[in-house]
């Protein structure tokens, strides 16, 4: 079959089956230091879709540069259809910082598209869209938990668009979340041009945990088959997704010692124990029940809290029984290691 044309990025020029790491430039830090956005583009000898990877947009959620790194180490994107292009580091500045924010103090996704002569944050993010969005068909932007909660790996998207809806269910997460795309977000922006998006959840900020990673891997793998840049696995099973559309925050009343009782993951019934309030002195403030039946999709990790603190998410669902196989389906594909770094 004939070998697709050579595909061009930041003045590189990237032959039919070749990988190449391409810096796009960025704004200097006022050291005089040359900044770059690192792209590692893999392009394969037959045309096919054109996926964007995205990790860090949030500086300090660095789950995601660990699964872009196993990624491109997997032996199947050397059969690769199409061109993959891997963005590790969306914001390099705020992974110096181990920040979530850039040094102007922006949310870099709450300032899609951007402008190329607006705040640092607007020009990073018109930067993304010019030079990588409007260059893909796909895109699948890795996130996590923040501010010391963690996340279970969860795919949120769009469910009303056909072909994202397809994508979120063939992804493989235990949990799919109906959401609509948020104002200045790269979801939106992508969803702009036509290009279908899915935003993976999965950990904690500034930590690698296990099994949200082999989560993330083996999904975008899934997707990369399901919209033919792959072949096919014998070995991959698709599995149901728990569906949710509706979340409900369990937020502190007060200040104190908070001791959880159930933990990230697992299924509660309306009116179940979630948790506990103390004051330091030991006297009990405050006890927090399940106000639906659902699964625990976040929760608070530092035991220390203040009133109006999140301390658990619980995704509401329409049948536990079904909810309750979902994830026991997939804690057993889980091995030791996978929960061995859990916080």
């Amino acid at each position: 079959m004939k070998r697709q044309p050579a595909f061009e990025l930041g003045g590189e020029v990237i032959a039919a089956g070749r990988r190449l790491s391409v810096g796009l430039p960025m704004a200097r830090l006022y050291t005089h230091t040359e900044m770059t956005m690192p792209v590692h583009v893999v392009h394969g000898r037959q045309a096919g879709p054109t996926l964007f990877v995205s990790a860090a947009i949030h500086g300090d959620e660095i789950n995601g540069i660990e699964i872009i790194r196993q990624l491109l180490k997997n032996r199947s994107l050397n059969r690769l259809k199409g061109t993959l292009l891997a963005i590790p580091f969306v914001n390099p500045f705020g992974v110096i910082q181990r920040s979530r924010y850039l040094p102007d103090r922006r949310d870099l996704n709450r300032s899609f598209p951007g402008s190329p002569s607006g705040s640092l944050a607007g020009r990073l993010a018109h930067l993304f869209v010019e030079q990588i969005v409007r260059r893909c068909t796909h895109g699948i932007d890795l996130h996590t938990g923040s501010n010391h909660r963690s996340n279970l790996p969860q795919i949120r998207a769009d469910l009303t668009d056909a072909e994202t809806a397809r994508l979120a269910k063939v992804f493989g997460a235990p949990l799919v979340l109906h959401s609509e795309v948020r104002d200045g977000s790269l979801r939106e922006a992508a969803v702009d041009l036509g290009l279908p998006v899915l935003l993976f959840e999965g950990g904690e900020a500034l930590y690698f945990n296990p099994a949200a990673i082999k989560s993330g891997v083996r999904g975008i793998l899934n997707v990369m088959r399901a919209i033919g840049m792959l072949p096919a696995s014998r070995k991959s099973r698709e599995n149901e997704p728990i569906y949710a559309e509706k979340t409900h925050w369990i937020r502190a009343t007060r200040s104190g010692i908070f001791e959880k009782r159930a933990r990230l993951g697992a299924l509660v019934h309306k009116g179940d124990l979630l948790g506990i309030l103390s004051d330091p002195l030991g006297d009990e403030l405050s006890r927090f029940f399940a106000p639906v039946t659902g699964v625990v999709i976040g929760q608070l990790n530092l035991p220390l809290c203040y009133e109006g603190d999140a301390l658990m998410n619980i995704a509401a669902v329409k049948n536990a029984a079904e909810a309750e196989e979902i994830l026991e389906d997939y804690t057993s594909e889980l091995t030791v290691e996978d929960f061995g770094l859990e916080r």
